[in-house]
């Protein structure tokens, strides 16, 4: 038997970042449940109480194949660090990255695996790639409106799902978003223009998450919707996220990779 193939056939060394937070918590307990994860560390964050990635002893480190990273921007740079030195493949969600962090996140992609996403679905990211589809097939003649739903505690808008959403559109259709995007309407805005994205917010209730793709045209229209009914449908796909990017690096690769990859890799 080869060294790689002991390799992939036992549990993956996982870190996990910030384990008190909603989404590190259910990582750590999704991947307590799966016995193709072992958590060798469970990492704080800047300002908690616990185990910092510096105080890491030389077997934990050793153990660790793939770190899932929620955390604060804060400690980006640190755990670009270690990710690189270390070989360690890094799942990356901590958004709000400003450049001296996404300096740090490439320097990591040239020593080890970075799969950076801000959201984990496969489901979203299924939708993406569906609504790029149609957009490229539709064109500007067709009316697109993107409406998004969550619950009445979340404090932005739209969603960084809905933003990811109308960049496809636009993108597919060689379109700056910037330029063609109207947040909701009021008044007398006059008819709509060609080529327009609208957006939309809905905040109600417990909603974890809902997405839907308006494409209209002449005669007839489609919607692309996906609901997320419970957080852990982003931690499980966190996890399959590490686990491809462990994957890349037992192949000895290094680099950035995403959703679509994952898709790409699926479809193979």
């Amino acid at each position: 038997m080869t060294e790689t193939m002991r390799e992939a056939d036992r549990p993956l060394g996982l870190a996990v970042v910030a384990p008190g937070g909603r989404m590190g918590a259910a990582v750590d307990a999704l991947a307590r449940a799966d016995d193709g994860w072992h958590v060798t560390a469970r990492v704080v964050g800047p300002g908690q109480d616990g185990t910092r990635l510096a105080d890491l002893d030389a077997a934990a480190v050793a153990a660790t194949d793939v770190m899932i990273d929620f955390s604060h921007r804060s400690a980006v740079v640190e755990h670009a660090v270690f990710c690189a030195e270390h070989g360690v493949a890094w799942v990356l969600g901590t958004t709000g990255l400003d450049t001296a962090d996404r300096a740090a996140v490439a320097r990591a992609s040239r020593e080890t695996v970075v799969f950076q996403a801000s959201n984990f679905s496969v489901g979203v990211a299924l939708l993406a790639d569906l609504a790029a589809r149609a957009a490229r097939v539709l064109g500007l003649d067709a009316d697109v409106e993107i409406v998004e739903s969550h619950h009445h505690h979340k404090v932005d808008a739209p969603s960084g799902t809905a933003l990811t959403l109308a960049e496809a559109v636009a993108g597919a259709r060689g379109q700056e978003l910037d330029a063609v995007v109207t947040h909701g309407r009021a008044g007398e805005p006059g008819a709509r223009p060609r080529g327009e994205i609208g957006m939309h917010a809905l905040r109600m209730a417990d909603i974890v998450g809902r997405h839907t793709v308006h494409f209209a045209w002449p005669l007839e229209g489609i919607r692309l919707h996906h609901e997320a009914r419970d957080r852990r449908v982003f931690a499980a796909g966190a996890l399959r996220a590490g686990r491809f990017a462990h994957g890349q690096r037992l192949a000895g690769k290094t680099g950035s990779l995403g959703m679509p990859d994952l898709l790409a890799e699926a479809e193979r």
